[in-house]
């Protein structure tokens, strides 16, 4: 963490609220832990109090949607939220040559499925309302395009600062960044969730020859109630943020998007982690009766904590760095400043 920004972890650690679970609570440290990631240079408007409770408020945003019934939502949220790397597999698909676009890849995907169906589970219609079981999820393919809304958001603002926008034009433009910054968070920090990329998400599934839980509420323990038990608060992560790094952006001629590359790897060693986790509570080190035996699944869980807001920092870092200007804007910001000139003359 770079040292100028004490201040704004000093602010962060007195606004924090203790870390419950890892649901919102959790995610908003992710989105916490990105910010006192980011360099000095980056764009103070985001560390202003309010901006930065904003960007952290926002973490929870896409759990929130949620708790509505609507269908088409709960279809198009819910998959967004993870990706059951095994299924890609399952699929005949290679993870370093499926798609980057969300809907070419649901076609490849869709196309194994029915070529292997002796590999994926029966549906059971009677739970499949959204129908979601039919899919492995979506999470990279979210975090591509929230980097890519995120870069489109830092291009405007930029030409709007050069190019003669207006006070009010230039606030929006920079609420607009605080929005994608803040939900785009929730699933960088998905992804930093092991059980959120494996088909093992609530207990262990298939061939169990080591004996792991079943137990269905295995997720729910590990999102909040070893933390809770242990009492993992902001401030015992946040002193040891991770600074970000710029990311590679450019592509061979007719290369995978290098974002949605960064992404996957991403999801991909997560979910080496899935195994090591059940291990650990094998092993009885997620009961977090005392702090002797819940130390390794503390430390495990403090890591991944720190991975996810490590890769945010770094998404929205080389999204500010690689923001041009955007053309179409900068041409009616003239035009719209050739007429005011004009008319002033008449």
């Amino acid at each position: 963490m770079h040292p100028r920004l004490l201040p704004v972890l000093a602010a962060l650690l007195a606004a924090a609220p203790a870390l419950r679970a890892w649901d919102y609570p959790g995610h908003r440290l992710v989105n916490q832990l990105a910010l006192a990631g980011l360099p000095a240079e980056f764009p103070a408007f985001v560390r202003a109090p309010e901006a930065a409770e904003r960007i952290a408020f926002l973490a929870g945003e896409p759990d929130r949607w949620r708790n509505v019934p609507d269908l088409p939502l709960k279809q198009a949220n819910s998959l967004d939220h993870y990706l059951d790397y095994e299924q890609l597999a399952a699929a005949g698909l290679d993870p370093a040559t499926v798609s980057p676009l969300r809907y070419e890849f649901a076609g490849q995907f869709a196309a194994g499925r029915a070529a292997h169906p002796k590999k994926f589970p029966a549906i059971d219609p009677a739970k499949n309302a959204d129908h979601t079981q039919e899919w492995p999820g979506f999470l990279p393919w979210a975090i591509t395009e929230h980097y890519a809304k995120l870069r489109s958001e830092f291009s405007y603002l930029k030409t709007f600062q050069e190019f003669g926008g207006t006070p009010t034009e230039i606030a929006n433009a920079q609420a607009d960044i605080l929005y994608t910054m803040g939900v785009m968070g929730h699933y960088v920090g998905d992804s930093a969730q092991p059980l959120h990329t494996t088909v093992r998400h609530n207990g262990w599934t298939g061939a169990n020859p080591k004996g792991y839980t079943t137990w269905s509420g295995f997720h729910s323990w590990i999102d909040g109630g070893f933390i809770a038990k242990v009492g993992l608060l902001p401030a015992d992560v946040l002193p040891r943020a991770r600074v970000a790094k710029l990311l590679p952006t450019a592509a061979a001629p007719g290369a995978r998007d290098a974002i949605f590359d960064a992404a996957l790897r991403h999801i991909a060693a997560q979910n080496t982690r899935v195994e090591p986790l059940y291990a650990l509570d094998q092993a009885n080190k997620l009961k977090g009766d005392t702090p002797a035996d819940s130390a390794e699944g503390r430390a495990f869980i403090e890591e991944q904590l720190l991975r996810g807001g490590e890769l945010l920092a770094s998404l929205w870092l080389t999204a500010w760095k690689n923001a041009t200007t955007d053309t179409y804007l900068r041409t009616q910001l003239a035009k719209r400043a050739s007429e005011a000139a004009g008319g002033g003359n008449k």
